[in-house]
């Protein structure tokens, strides 16, 4: 019964998917739905982006063993992302009217800017959409009793997201978005009264969780878990700024301020709601603590499916699973489309110049599929976690694209060479401390990462500008002594 009621949701989707194509005239359709949609549709498809995989089942996951000091990255990195991009970066963006992020580096800084990042841009989406096809995977496996494999399920569950999102674009997953978006609040807002319930109460659960210090931001204020603190905090608040997916939410919003008020809302969703399934998993420890310690010692990721599989009613499995398919493809599909956009407008495009409207939207389609392939070929082949997945998408960003994207915006004197030095040393520093330094290091190798990213912007912006100065100031000297 629970297999049909999934299959029947599944349905629904995809048929609002196709309806969502009827919508799509012409490339800017497809990619940004026509910066036509209001404040409702554009706050759904931030919150039910961002809410994914991670926010049900890795969330969960590594809070129940390092509290909230294991998750700064997510969920309050990511709300303070969106918070910052409501706050100031909406606006500017808006008014320029470009189809991608890529085009803003362009804009600002040129099309050798424009080349590196974008495909900057489109590698950090790697992680994030693999981890979306894994945990479909994992929900097949699970809704399935074992009959379906997880790889079997990720093939299928790349096949669902692809289907209508290739057809509908932004029109697709705006609509699927806002649909699952109330499957998502009305199934957790359920789930917690319910389970909350078994476990004696949510005070007594919360209490419970305080008395374990699992509240605890940080487990010491040495100078080391200061440093560390930061790194993982800046690694999603500023490394999922520059990204294809949030500037297409800004750009889909018929006003500026409709793009900055739905960030922020987005933002205050997606934190709120992120403390649903942390508390029911954390409820299960309380409820079934041998379940919790078998699944523990496995995969933390299974404890929420399992409590709720072996503990819950029917109608509770349904709200459950229609809830976290939900969270699942409404990310999965707007994180397909983010790269494919990107890579035929600011990669695609410089080889094809004069490809017309009909060419460049059956070229973003076609991407779509080859982005689906990668994505889901390495999905099946990584053995991270789906919360390391995400967390790990975010560092090439942040330390090649920010300081670029925030000097271009606020800061007048950042010049071309310092945008390139910039991501020079950025990634040149990220890459070499992955690789040499171990996890008992000082210093986290996105967040120096991502200082050496700052002192290439200011070096290659002002020392160019320094010389020429000094330059100029020395010819009349020089010319009156000869």
């Amino acid at each position: 019964m629970l297999i049909w009621f999934v299959a029947a949701y599944l349905m629904v989707t995809v048929g609002i998917g196709f309806y969502a194509s009827t919508r799509v005239k012409n490339s800017r359709d497809f990619a940004a739905g026509g910066r036509s949609m209001g404040f409702p549709i554009v706050a759904a498809m931030v919150f039910a982006t961002w809410f994914g995989s991670e926010a049900v089942l890795g969330i969960p996951a590594t809070f129940i063993e390092e509290g909230f000091a294991g998750i700064i990255e997510d969920p309050f990195g990511s709300f303070g992302c969106l918070m910052l991009v409501g706050l100031i970066i909406a606006r500017p963006l808006y008014r320029m009217n470009l189809l991608t992020i890529g085009d803003y580096f362009k804009k600002r800084f040129g099309p050798n800017v424009e080349l590196i990042i974008s495909l900057v841009i489109i590698l950090s989406y790697l992680g994030w959409i693999a981890a979306q096809l894994t945990a479909l995977g994992v929900v097949f496996n699970v809704l399935s009793d074992g009959a379906i494999s997880t790889t079997q399920g990720m093939l299928i569950g790349t096949a669902i997201v692809l289907l209508y999102t290739l057809f509908g674009g932004m029109w697709s997953v705006a609509l699927t978005d806002f649909f699952q978006m109330l499957i998502i609040v009305g199934g957790l807002i359920y789930l917690t009264w319910l389970i909350g319930g078994m476990a004696g109460g949510a005070d007594v659960v919360i209490a419970h969780a305080a008395q374990e210090g699992k509240f605890s931001f940080m487990h010491s204020f040495e100078p080391k878990d200061i440093v560390a603190f930061i790194g993982a905090a800046v690694t999603m608040m500023l490394g999922s700024i520059p990204q294809q997916d949030v500037y297409a939410r800004v750009m889909s919003a018929k006003t500026e301020n409709i793009a900055a008020r739905a960030s922020m809302a987005g933002a205050a969703f997606y934190l709120s709601f992120c403390m649903l399934p942390i508390f029911l998993t954390y409820a299960a420890s309380m409820i079934d603590p041998e379940m919790v310690k078998h699944w523990l010692a496995e995969d933390s990721q299974m404890i929420l499916p399992h409590l709720i599989m072996e503990r819950t009613p029917l109608f509770a499995q349904i709200m459950f699973f229609g809830a976290l398919l939900s969270a699942i493809m409404s990310t999965a599909s707007g994180t397909l489309l983010a790269p494919s956009v990107t890579f035929t407008e600011n990669v695609l495009k410089r080889f094809r110049p004069h490809m017309d409207d009909k060419q460049f939207l059956f070229a973003m389609r076609l991407t779509i599929v080859a982005c689906a392939i990668a994505t889901c070929l390495f999905a099946l082949y990584s053995d991270a976690s789906i919360y390391e997945m995400v967390g790990n998408a975010y560092k090439v960003t942040l330390v090649a694209a920010v300081v670029p994207l925030f000097a271009g915006l606020f800061w007048k004197r950042a010049t071309t060479q310092g945008a390139l030095l910039a991501i020079a040393f950025g990634l040149v520093s990220w890459v070499y401390l992955e690789y040499t330094l171990n996890d008992a290091a000082f210093w986290p190798p996105q967040l120096a990462g991502l200082l050496f990213s700052l002192a290439g912007m200011l070096i290659g912006s002002l020392l160019p500008q320094f010389v020429a100065h000094r330059q100029s100031s020395l010819e009349p000297g020089v010319a009156q002594a000869a």
